[in-house]
């Protein structure tokens, strides 16, 4: 029950010691910082006292919890309380407070500010979660806030320190804090004394009564234990090992790279401001436009002296362990072997005083102590006195790691792999090599309690209370850091499953059907066992089943309802196989599985049963997840009630929860790729060839589809209903002899319940206005007549007859298709096209009616490829943010709810717009890639452990290359092999049903390899025809061939599987046999298609330069494949708080009002430090806007301080080339030219650039912002003709992507015509200019400012030329100067101008506004809100009309429940909020302040 054990973090974090353990180094730094600019730095991160946060309601969650251990407590405690620390200690210096206050977060006016919230939650009912932050939290946040206490630290040999620490801070942090600090990091094993008293390592400081202002705390040395010494030997191992990167390129330990200081050079922050003459800007050539290849090495600049000083040859545990009995009771713990630079061999007792030197040699054992033996109480004192070149170079790695940023060494959330690295020295690590073989996880050891209970460590945290801010602060922390240690031992587990490191729980059965539990989390294979799935698709249904299975987990864990457990689960892809990591439901392997289910079907729905209070948490969890409860008959024919798919099973575990497992098919299929008899598809659908047969059965629709689809059937139903009205109005003032009084009574207690639905629907016909502007004119005015309709019929309510209310919304229903015949129910139905389940058809209008529900499913798949498809593509048109590479691609159509497998139809239409060229390209390399990963996977699974490196670098060679690729090994060899193995028994997956594999193997293989080659390098099932385009992958027999067929595959035949593959898959034709022609037609670069993937399959290659030309030998050799790496799903848990800060922060922007809206991002982000930690994805978006709106309200220092970390955290929590780093880069590359470091900016848009080429090369809408960029600021430093060079590239893709006529060309043409007129070439910068005042002449008018500064540039630049024209006719008239013509001046532009040009190119602009405008502006607003009102006014008028029509008591209650539901899924129930925000989408951050300019 070891809760929230921070496996990364606290190490080792109990005991006396303080813990001081912990293969990870960066652990501690988390923690805390040594030195005074860091520990300034780290109140940036976390301004407020966050920590203690933590540590308090760690206090308050701990009293319920007394079944773990004391000690775990503890722990628990501690590991709270590592968060990330405010130690500002007190020398900051230099200018460092103030950076310290950059980020200090607000919390002094917290109450005003949750008040402010409180407001803004009010006005949007955003959820119960978001009301509560706001209105009740003042109190919870001020129990956040806390009092600061300065206290001294005396300690043995160094001066006293003076720190500041947070009264609610346990005594543990000043340990971590004296273990991180310079001059103290070398002591693990002390204790810390107040007059005298030990203190409490576990206590809060301000539980300690003489504690006070100015108390000086003593550090007394403890006397080691075994446990100790071993504690302390790693920690000095970690520190000589910390600036060493080969932890972040092997994917250990959660570390990860970060260039940004190589790059700049050091810590911007201290950079004295440049002097233009003084900048070396000349770009690398890889950065100047027309680049073909991009090189590979620059992706990781400084590899040469990454590693720091070498302190020590070899320190490692000494071969005379364990002391013998007699030494034993002299109190030896344990012996140490060194060798130190000077080439001295030493070996070192370790004892209960200390360390020192003993006689024994390598050869001899002889443990008295040496003469002089040196006696100290740190390892570290000891090396030093023996080594003169140790000390030395331990003080230049402790003066590096002080120097570097706080945020470059705290570990990352999860691994982030690198997909190239250098060539590692391997190194003699005694230390490494234990944690290697000891089947414990690394840091078991150091728990008590030994291997966790996963499954119950999910669990309770998800049980912690959540009624406060505090209280969910924690449990949000404790999910969090339960959920990171699980993904990192489930990583673990599955590496060391497909190594064959574990033994199978089913030893006897085939390699594929066996099963596996290491360190109580569950493993199995995704492949087809016991033919599951054989109705469905086979191994290919087995394959993506765990990552739907995972999809479910993610949404039901995202609605959160009480009572309802899901299991923690991790999809893992590594070395080609597939495996899913469980944690295990208590008593589940006591029993047989039919016993134990108590809900749902475990035969795909022959058996069904149900219970009760299944029904109940699965009924509260499907409103918000639009699932329909239904009704199916069992083998007996009694009608059975579920509330999810059939698939989904109940199981109540031991522990008396209720766990629901199998969420493979939550949402409704997707009809568009199921062959089904009794399914007419549209006329349009039939023309572009759906149904199209996928290759399983499992298909199922997004969650974001059905959103998109319900929000686009609500506005079209109140559309009708508003139609009818006017229809009835019409007629009303027709008959107006109507008597008035007929129906004055309207039922008003019903409107007031259906009070809740109808605001949630106008909130989310608001959000659809914003969605999608109106974009015909006919269309404004219909919604016009809508308003007015609605007018009317408010008026004449009263008048209005009941049943005609009633017929109307009757009318409108029957037209969108909604379930309810009188109100409007949209849920969706998923097992409604399954095969063998017999349903219980309701009466046909009514919701129960199977063809309505049927309709439905085809209706949501319609609006998928008609609406959707075409509404993705159009969102593009603007380039406003535009995809990078695969992976954004694929989370932008995610979002708009379209599935992958579409991935053909999007590229089919994105090939018929030139414009969208860049995407097209993204997409073809994206399902190039996806197709060849399937290729690889079979191709994987059939080879030897012995040919790894030798089989994938082939398969590179023949991916990427069309030279000769011999692979390494002869096929004979491999024959050999296989026969004397009878199919490999190395590899034990590799084995499939013995009894096939005895007369395979026998039959002489070159057969059958002739037979493959004839085939494409595949062997065909014939009786399997999905199988067959898959290549070997389900055919048994084949697959145990095939350890021969990785020699036989050649680019040819690789390139047809691919094209097989995608048209087999997708539907599309790729016509290209060979990588140069598909890079040929499609225009993508081989490096590009390279590092795409390796980061899909988890290769990571050698760091050296590829000639993917070369004609004489093979590009990769077996030396180039470094490393395979696990490519890792899982959930990612939310910080619900935080978000809701972040949005109601975002709207406070969009009103214009900027400082109150960097007020509540500040505290998301503070909210964010609490939850996650400091390091996280969302933190980033966090820091990134924050440095975004310092920029926008003046402080442009402040931006990039902030700015900084932001790029830092990028590069270590998404990697150093991920799009959204180059973002990062290129904001930052703005903050510091606007701070004066003119060769800083350019050099970090030069990193940009080279990163943006690299992953989708030249022809990218993005590029053309980089380059108009770098021209701006080269001109500037008056570097003219390469500032020509980039932005003539610049107006090419601008006039490419954004047409002859756009705001963006007519600024290019203007930069050029900037440049060429300080080259002199006036000529030329006539014509370029002449351009810009056509552009803004036709799109702005003549009297826009822009078009008269453009004629007033051409005015001057037609004066300049007139006069140059004059000189040259002078000297060839004369042949001499005659009349003295005054010498023409070219002024080099001030740095103020280009400022403000590179404001306007990167969507910012500061505009002076006067009162007046305020007015003017404040007015629109109010105007804006009145015709909100308008709308309100209709939504009322429905109210009463359907409450009207519903007088029946039981309509009204499911609207209430609906309404609720609407609420929850509003943001985005399941996906991770919007990334917070999105790099382009933030041009419009600021309205009222900053207009956004093209």
């Amino acid at each position: 029950m070891a809760l929230e054990i921070d496996a990364k973090n606290a190490t080792a974090a109990t005991g006396d010691a303080g813990g001081a353990t912990g293969g990870k180094a960066k652990a501690k730094e988390n923690k805390t910082n040594n030195n005074n600019n860091a520990a300034g730095e780290k109140n940036l991160v976390n301004g407020s006292s966050s920590s203690s946060a933590a540590a308090a309601a760690k206090k308050k969650g701990k009293k319920n919890r007394n079944k773990s251990p004391p000690q775990q407590d503890a722990i628990e405690a501690e590991a709270g309380a590592a968060l990330s620390n405010g130690h500002a200690v007190n020398g900051v210096g230099d200018g460092d407070a103030d950076a310290a206050d950059a980020n200090a977060n607000v919390l002094a006016d917290k109450p005003d500010k949750a008040t402010a919230a409180a407001e803004e939650k009010s006005a949007t009912p955003d959820d119960e979660a978001a009301a509560a932050v706001a209105a009740g939290d003042d109190a919870d946040l001020d129990a956040l806030n806390d009092i600061g206490i300065t206290v001294n630290i005396s300690s043995p040999g160094t001066d006293v320190l003076s720190v500041q620490l947070s009264s609610m801070e346990l005594v543990q942090e000043i340990h971590q804090l004296l273990m991180d600090r310079e001059e103290t990091c070398h002591r693990t094993c002390f204790s810390l004394q107040l007059d005298n008293v030990t203190l409490d390592n576990f206590a809060e400081l301000k539980t300690i009564e003489p504690l006070e202002q100015g108390s000086t705390i003593r550090v007394v040395e403890e006397p080691y234990t075994m446990r100790e010494a071993r504690i302390h030997v790693r920690h000095v191992r970690d520190l000589l090992k910390n600036l060493d990167p080969a932890d972040a390129y092997n994917g250990i330990d959660c570390t990860s790279l970060t260039y940004l200081n190589t790059i700049t050079q050091g810590d911007l922050l201290d950079k004295k401001r440049t002097r233009p003459d003084s900048v070396d800007c000349t770009p690398p050539d890889y950065v100047t436009p027309g680049v073909r290849e991009p090189p590979l090495l620059p992706l990781h600049p400084n590899i040469k002296n990454a590693k720091g000083p070498q302190a020590l040859k070899v320190l490692t545990t000494s071969a005379w362990n364990p002391p013998p009995g007699p030494r034993k009771l002299h109190g030896d713990l344990m012996y140490l072997y060194v060798v130190t630079m000077e080439d001295k061999r030493f070996h070192i007792s370790a004892c209960s005083k200390g360390f020192y030197i003993n006689q024994s040699t390598d050869d001899n054992f002889n443990p008295k102590p040496d003469n002089p033996s040196h006696l100290s109480h740190s390892l570290i004192d000891l090396l030093s006195h023996i080594s003169p070149s140790f000390r030395r170079a331990f003080q230049a790695i402790q003066k590096r790691r002080t120097m570097r940023h706080a945020f470059e060494r705290v570990a990352t959330p999860y691994q982030v792999y690198q997909w190239s690295a250098p060539q590692l020295e391997h190194t003699v690590d005694a230390i490494r090599a234990e944690d290697a073989f000891s089947s414990k996880l690394g840091y078991e050891e150091h728990i008590p309690g030994q291997t966790r209970d996963w499954n119950e460590e999910l669990q309770t945290t998800r049980e912690l209370p959540r009624k406060t801010l505090p209280e969910r602060l924690l449990r949000e922390r404790a999910i969090f850091k339960v959920h990171g240690d699980f993904v990192t031992a489930a990583t673990r587990g599955a590496m060391a499953v497909i190594d064959g490191n574990v033994l199978a729980i089913n030893p006897g059965e085939d390699a594929k059907m066996q099963m596996f539990i290491w360190n109580n989390i569950f493993f199995s294979l995704g492949f087809d066992v016991r033919d599951h799935y054989k109705e469905l698709g086979g191994d290919h249904a087995a394959f993506v089943a765990p990552r739907y299975d995972l999809h479910g987990v993610r949404v039901y864990n995202a609605v959160d309802v009480e009572g309802l457990y899901t299991l923690g689960t991790v999809v893992i892809d590594y070395r080609g196989y597939r495996v899913t990591a469980q944690s295990i439901i208590p008593g589940i392997l006591e029993r047989e599985q039919e016993q134990s289910v108590v809900y749902g079907s475990i035969d795909f729905g022959k058996t069904v049963l149900s219970h009760p209070k299944y029904l109940e948490l699965l009924r509260l969890a499907g409103k918000h997840l639009k699932i329909l409860p239904h009704s199916v008959l069992n083998e007996r024919d009694e009608p059975v009630e579920l509330c999810s798919s059939v698939e989904c099973k109940g199981i109540i575990g031991n522990d008396g929860r209720h766990y629901i497992l199998d969420l493979l098919r939550t949402f409704p299929p997707d009809v568009n790729f199921l062959k089904l008899e009794d399914v007419q598809m549209s006329k349009d659908l039939s023309e572009m060839g759906f149904p199209i047969e996928h290759r399983h059965k499992l298909c199922c629709l997004r969650q974001e589809l059905l959103e998109a689809f319900i929000e686009d059937r609500y506005v079209t139903f109140i559309r009708i209903a508003a139609a009818h009205l006017q229809r009835l109005n019409a007629k009303k003032q027709a008959d107006k002899d109507l008597p008035e009084e007929q129906s004055t009574e309207k039922p008003t207690e019903q409107s007031a319940e259906k009070d809740p639905m109808e605001k949630e629907q106008d909130k989310e016909k608001e959000k659809d206005k914003e969605a999608k502007p109106n974009t015909s004119s006919t269309e404004t005015k219909s919604a016009e007549a809508m308003v007015n309709a609605i007018r009317e019929a408010q008026s004449n309510v009263a008048v209005s007859n009941e049943v005609q209310a009633a017929e109307v919304v009757k009318r409108a229903c029957a037209t969108v298709g909604s379930l309810k015949e009188k109100e409007f129910d949209f849920r969706f139905n998923p097992d409604v096209f399954s095969p063998g389940i017999r349903h219980i058809d309701g009466p046909d209008g009514g919701g129960q009616s199977l063809a309505k529900q049927k309709r439905l499913v085809q209706d949501a798949a319609e609006f998928l490829v008609l609406k959707q498809i075409p509404a993705f593509i159009k969102e593009h048109t603007a380039h406003s943010s535009p995809p990078i590479d695969g992976q954004s691609l694929t989370e932008s159509l995610h979002s708009h709810g379209i599935n992958v497998r579409y991935l053909g139809k999007v590229i089919k239409m994105l090939g018929q717009m030139p414009r969208m060229d860049y995407l097209h390209r993204i997409a073809i390399l994206e399902l190039i890639v996806r197709a060849t990963k399937h290729i690889y996977y079979t191709y994987m699974q059939s080879t030897e452990p012995l040919h790894l490196s030798a089989a994938i670098s082939h398969f590179l060679n023949c991916l990427l290359t069309t030279g000769p690729v011999n692979p390494a090994v002869s096929s004979e060899e491999v024959h050999k092999k296989q026969l004397r193995n009878n199919g490999g028994k190395h590899n034990k997956h590799n084995k499939s049903s013995k009894s096939q594999a005895k007369p395979q193997s026998s039959s002489s293989s070159s057969s059958s390899a002739a037979a493959s080659t004839q085939n494409g390098g595949n062997n065909h099932n014939s009786n399997n025809s999905t199988a067959a385009a898959a290549g070997a992958a389900s055919s048994s027999s084949a697959s145990n061939n095939s350890s021969a067929d990785w020699t036989l595959v050649t680019p040819r035949s690789l390139w047809q599987q691919i094209r097989k593959e995608t048209k087999a898959y997708w539907n599309f034709e790729l016509d290209c046999d060979s990588v140069e022609t598909a890079g040929a037609k499609y225009g993508f670069l081989r490096i590009s298609l390279l590092r795409a993937f390796c980061l899909k399959v988890g290769i990571q290659v050698l760091l050296r330069e590829y000639n993917f030309e070369s004609k004489h030998k093979p590009t990769f050799g077996d030396d180039d494949i470094v490393n395979v790496f696990p490519v890792v799903k899982h959930i990612s848990p939310r910080a619900t708080d935080a978000y809701n800060f972040y949005t109601t922060g975002q709207a406070k922007i969009q009103q214009g009002l900027l400082k109150e809206g960097y007020e509540l991002i500040s505290e998301a982000l503070n909210l964010l430090n609490n939850v996650f930690g400091a390091m996280h994805q969302e933190n980033g978006s966090c820091l990134r806007m924050l440095a975004r709106l310092s920029y926008l309200l003046g402080d442009a220092g402040d931006a990039l301080a902030i700015q900084q970390r932001a790029v830092i955290m990028s590069e270590r929590v998404n990697g150093i080339d991920h799009p959204s780093t180059i973002l990062e880069y290129t904001h930052l590359s703005l903050y510091s030219f606007a701070n004066g470091h003119v060769g800083m900016s350019l050099k970090l848009l030069y990193r940009a650039r080279y990163l943006l080429v690299l992953i989708c090369g030249e022809d990218h809408p993005e590029v053309a912002l980089i380059d108009s960029n770098i021209s701006l600021i080269l001109h500037a430093l008056g570097e003219y003709e390469l500032s020509l060079r980039f932005i003539e590239h610049a107006l090419k893709l601008n006039r490419k992507y954004f047409g002859d006529k756009a705001m963006h060309v007519a600024v290019s043409y203007h930069l050029m015509a900037r440049t060429q007129s300080c080259m002199g070439d006036f000529r030329s910068a006539l014509s370029n200019e002449k351009e810009t005042y056509s552009i803004y002449k036709s799109q702005m008018g003549e009297k826009h400012e822009k078009t008269r500064e453009s004629a007033e540039c051409l005015r001057l630049l037609t004066h300049e030329a007139v006069a140059l024209q004059r000189k040259m006719n002078d000297i060839y008239s004369n042949g001499k100067l005659t009349s003295d013509l005054p010498p023409i001046h070219i002024t080099p532009p001030s740095m103020g101008s280009v400022l403000e040009m590179l404001n306007t190119i990167n969507g910012i602009l500061f505009v002076h506004i006067s009162q007046k405008d305020i007015v003017k502006v404040r007015s629109e607003i109010e105007k804006h809100l009145k015709t909100n009102t308008d709308e309100n006014e209709i939504t009322d008028a429905l109210k009463t009309i359907v409450a009207a029509a519903n007088n029946n008591e039981n309509a009204t209650e499911t609207t209430k429940d609906e309404g609720a539901a609407a609420a929850g899924a509003a943001p985005g129930a399941g996906e991770t909020p919007v990334q917070l925000t999105n790099g382009g989408g933030e041009e419009t951050t600021a309205t009222a302040t900053a207009t956004v300019s093209s």
